[in-house]
């Protein structure tokens, strides 16, 4: 019986398949290890094979296409109806090779090595903004229980660390002196590593075009447009720039019963990342066209009757749907929300 469907349960050490023919009838179950994988998919004709879009998914993906398979990622959230049993390896591998078969199943698209090490770079230097945060923070609490409070900020406490530790009247024993100066020493390290980490997303950002692109967009720049292309990949995997709004969380959550109609906030789907870089860059649009009074009529009008917040939120949305637009149909931005076709 020739197999057209693998469901794949991916781990790090026994991967567990379930392969089914045409009729949907069950032609093997195996628990392979590692080392066993691209051998069992080299010597099996070319089939349907799908994953969840977990940990190295995207890596295999790429390895079993490379072999003439056809694979295809979905969302775990996507998969778990499709459990029929309790929990276990053989049975999340018949799940993924029934969900992988449905005409309406929604897939993630496959990234490449480039847009994943993009990605990597942004997720070290997300970590690293934590990190500093949370010194920053423990810097401010541990001199404010001794009387000494230190406005917010990473640039405020580079400048009072300093005068702080200097100040032979402010009472502080020796032993705190030398914490804080430990403290605002890892505290520069970690501002080191995120300037460095920018410097590389920067160097990525110059040498792709489509990034640069997207930059040209107001509330979007280098960090939010290398982000959005090493995440989106092919644009034309979603129908309209309404869908990859949706993706990213940007639309509003419905919950309608009875034949009415009910939206509530946005569904905060997706990747937090994106959906954060593209919120605070509307929210940096809008600070700019209130300070300057040069808003366009549509932001205007939305200050008007919304408060901020709300605007924020639109304004990503409308930003995303520019990115689909320009990145599906290959155009550039144009002042004024419009876009024209890339010059050859």
């Amino acid at each position: 019986m020739k197999v057209t469907t693998v469901g794949v349960d991916l781990a790090k050490a026994v991967f567990a398949v379930h392969g089914v023919d045409g009729r949907g009838k069950v032609v093997f179950r195996k628990s392979l290890k590692r080392a066993q994988v691209l051998t069992f998919f080299a010597n099996l004709e070319p089939c349907l094979i799908g994953m969840e879009a977990c940990g190295s998914a995207h890596h295999w993906a790429r390895k079993l296409s490379a072999l003439g398979h056809t694979v295809k990622l979905m969302a775990p959230q996507f998969v778990k109806p499709y459990v029929r049993t309790n929990k276990s390896d053989a049975a999340d591998a018949e799940a993924i090779c029934e969900a992988v078969a449905r005409p309406n199943m929604r897939f993630v698209p496959i990234k490449t090595i480039e847009n994943q090490a993009v990605l990597a770079l942004h997720r070290a230097r997300q970590g690293f903004v934590k990190a500093r945060t949370a010194q920053a923070n423990q810097i401010r609490g541990l001199l404010s229980e001794f009387g000494l409070v230190i406005p917010q900020g990473v640039a405020s406490i580079a400048k009072q660390v300093p005068r702080i530790l200097e100040d032979a009247e402010n009472g502080l024993p020796d032993t705190l002196r030398a914490l804080i100066a430990r403290l605002a020493t890892h505290l520069k390290e970690l501002d080191c590593q995120v300037d460095e980490l920018e410097s590389q997303i920067q160097a990525w950002h110059r040498q792709n075009a489509e990034s640069r692109r997207l930059a040209e967009i107001p509330g979007i720049g280098p960090i939010t447009a290398t982000a959005l292309v090493a995440s989106i990949g092919d644009a034309k995997t979603f129908a309209n720039g309404r869908q990859l709004a949706a993706w990213l969380g940007l639309a509003p959550r419905q919950h309608s019963s009875g034949g009415k109609p009910t939206l509530l906030g946005i569904s905060k789907r997706g990747d937090v990342y994106l959906r954060t870089l593209l919120i605070h860059g509307a929210r940096a649009v809008i600070r700019a066209s209130v300070a300057r009074l040069t808003q366009e009529a549509w932001l205007k009008r939305l200050l008007d009757r919304r408060p901020k917040n709300v605007a924020a939120v639109a304004l990503a949305n409308k930003n995303a749907r520019m990115v689909w637009a320009l990145l599906a149909h290959g155009r550039t931005y144009r002042p004024g929300g419009r876009t024209s076709p890339l010059a050859a």
